[in-house]
This record gives structure tokens, C-alpha cells and sequence, in this order.
């Protein structure tokens, strides 16, 4: 009991989603005695549903957010987990199922209202007894309520997307983990190839805005402009990896903060979204495309610079052209735009 207890006391203690994950992952880990838990996110996109694992905790481990290994990859296919599909469509509280090595795999869904895009997975060789799925289920609810709360707080009530305060306190969590990557480059002489790798992965911030969209919302409605907002914030999660963040920051304007990644890597993770975009059938409306600008986040610069500069880069994509993205770097090295110190006369969301 007083094991439980100070877990629930650990759950509540927190203020944002990635250590309320690694806090109930380390509760069920615990209380279930269990091989393997992990927070699965669910993601609907083209009328298809997928999975990818957010964070997962082994026996004798300690609990870890996951990151995407294949950015191509939207994820697992629902389909694919019987079971927990069928628990899905029929709006169930769990599923169980052995698999052929004899482990046996509960999942309990997180359900809020009538949406899902949370669920726990635990695998332990032996069955769960009656006793272990009451106490595991107590702690669903308390995730669940909390989670409702920090959603309350956290996200944007159309699109479910992160919002625009929340963004500021994630800003800042990669600026420092861009200054401890930058302290790290200063390495003993032999370690050139180590200096290397950490030069080439960076955090990376994107703005996103949505071609043409007052043409949407004048010729279709508020209504239709709403569902492609909506829809462009599903394939926002499901073009981006794991580890990044995705916000609204209003109307029809987006960020993404991309966690460690190769410069190539990021244009082609991006460059993937726009495309994903551009070859959506939008009901109603048709086609829509998004333009984009894009640029690396240096712990030496303030986040209003940081913005401003992708936000140029935003701009300049919008009129070249539109349905493009534009690394600000590049447009500067390339001569297209002139480099700021300042953002005093840059225009921002």
C-alpha cells in the first residue's frame, strides 16, 4: 500500500506529459511485476489507425521516452494487434492475449469520452491476476484523470495539438539540452570522430502555415475550415517522430520542435509532411498544400530570434511560390535573405 501510494503521489506531482508517462509506466512496472510496460499513442490518419510506443520500461530498467528509429514510419497498423483493435471498436477497458511464447499482453486503452489515443501495454509471462488488474486499474483512472487535466491546460480544443504556453516551457527543455550538446563538443584531442557526429544533430524548430486558407474558410466555411485543421494536425502526428512536439499556435499557423537530428534528416522528415499534405484529398475542399520555414536552434540565441528567423523563412517560402519549405540558413548563405540581429520588424503569429 505504501508503495502505491507513493506512486500515485509521483503521478500527480508532475506538470507535463513526457514524466507523467515515465511515472506510470514505473508505477505498473512495479505493482504488476511485469517484463514489460510502454505508453502506446494511436494516431488516425487516412482513415487508417497506427501505433507507435512513447515511452517503455523493462524489468531491471529504468523507464525511457522511445524514439522513433524509422522517421518514414507512421507507426504499426491497429490492425495488426487483433485484439486490441477489436477492444478498440467495441469501446472496451481491456484486452488480453497470449502470444506463442506464452506471455501474456494487457492492454487497457485510455478513453476520454469517446476518444482514444492512449493506451497501456503490459507483458508479463504469467496471467494477471484478478487482484493485479484491480490495482492497475486504479491507476489508469488516476493517469487518466491527470492526463484530462494537463490536456485541459496543455492542448488546443480543436485540433488536440500542444498549444501555444505550452510551447515556451518546451522551448526551453531543448534550448538546454542544446547547451549540454554544445558544452559536450569541447572533447579531449582523439574524440574528432565523436566531435563530428554531435556537430551534424540539432535541434531543429519549424513553422507551418496553411496555404491559402481564408480561401478555404470563404469559399467552403468555418466549418470545413475547422475539419482541414483538424486533419492537417492528425498528419502532423503522424509525419513527425515520436520525440518531436507539434503545436497550434492559432488560426492556421503551426511549430514543431524536432528533437536531435541530422540537418538531412530534418529537411527530409519535414519535406515528407508537406508532401503528405499535398497528396491528401480533403473532403470537400479538395487539395491543400502548406508552406514551411525551418532552422536550427542554437542555446546562444534568444527564442524570439529563433522564431524570427524561421519565420522569414516561412515568408519567403509563402512568396516563392507556397507549398514548399525553406531552411533559413540556407536562404542567408545563398544570399535570398539578409540575416537579423534583432526581430523588432519581423511579423509573428
Amino acid at each position: 500500500m505504501d508503495s502505491l501510494l507513493k506512486h500515485m503521489v509521483d503521478m500527480t506531482g508532475h506538470r507535463d506529459h513526457t514524466m507523467l508517462d515515465i511515472s506510470v509506466i514505473s508505477a505498473v512496472q512495479e505493482l504488476a511485476n511485469a517484463k514489460q510496460t510502454r505508453v502506446l499513442t494511436l494516431t488516425t490518419v487516412k482513415g487508417q489507425t497506427f501505433i507507435r510506443s512513447r515511452a517503455i520500461i523493462c524489468a531491471g530498467k529504468a523507464a525511457r521516452m522511445e524514439e522513433q528509429t524509422d522517421p518514414a514510419s507512421a507507426g504499426e497498423a491497429l490492425s495488426s494487434y487483433t485484439a486490441l483493435a477489436a477492444c478498440i471498436a467495441r469501446h472496451e477497458a481491456s484486452a488480453e492475449q497470449v502470444d506463442a511464447e506464452g506471455n501474456h499482453t494487457l492492454w487497457l486503452p485510455i478513453w476520454l469520452g469517446d476518444k482514444c489515443n492512449t493506451c497501456l501495454e503490459i507483458i508479463d509471462p504469467t496471467p494477471y491476476t484478478p487482484e493485479t488488474i484491480h490495482i492497475v486499474g486504479g491507476i489508469v483512472s488516476v493517469y487518466r484523470n491527470f492526463q484530462n487535466l494537463l490536456d485541459y491546460s496543455e492542448r488546443d480544443s480543436l485540433t488536440g495539438l500542444l498549444n501555444r504556453k505550452t510551447f515556451d516551457d518546451q522551448l526551453a527543455k531543448m534550448l538546454a539540452a542544446s547547451s549540454a550538446e554544445q558544452d559536450a563538443l569541447a572533447l579531449p584531442p582523439g574524440e574528432e570522430e565523436r566531435r563530428h557526429h554531435s556537430d551534424q544533430e540539432k535541434q531543429w524548430l519549424a513553422v507551418v502555415d496553411v496555404d491559402h486558407f481564408k480561401h478555404v474558410n470563404d469559399k467552403f466555411g468555418h466549418l470545413y475550415g475547422d475539419e482541414v485543421l483538424i486533419l492537417i494536425a492528425n498528419l502532423l502526428q503522424s509525419s513527425f517522430r515520436a520525440q518531436d512536439r507539434v503545436f497550434r499556435f492559432g488560426g492556421e499557423e503551426f511549430v514543431v520542435l524536432l528533437r536531435s537530428t541530422t540537418q538531412e534528416n530534418a529537411r527530409r522528415i519535414i519535406d515528407r509532411f508537406r508532401m503528405n499534405v499535398e497528396t491528401h484529398e480533403f473532403p470537400q475542399v479538395g487539395k491543400v498544400t502548406v508552406s514551411i520555414g525551418y532552422v536550427s536552434i542554437s542555446a546562444y540565441e534568444a527564442p524570439v530570434i529563433i522564431l524570427g528567423h524561421a519565420d522569414q523563412a516561412l515568408y519567403y517560402a509563402k512568396s516563392h511560390g507556397r507549398n514548399m519549405i525553406c531552411h533559413y540558413d540556407e536562404l542567408v548563405s545563398g544570399g535570398l535573405l539578409q540575416a537579423i540581429e534583432s526581430n523588432d520588424e519581423a511579423e509573428f503569429f
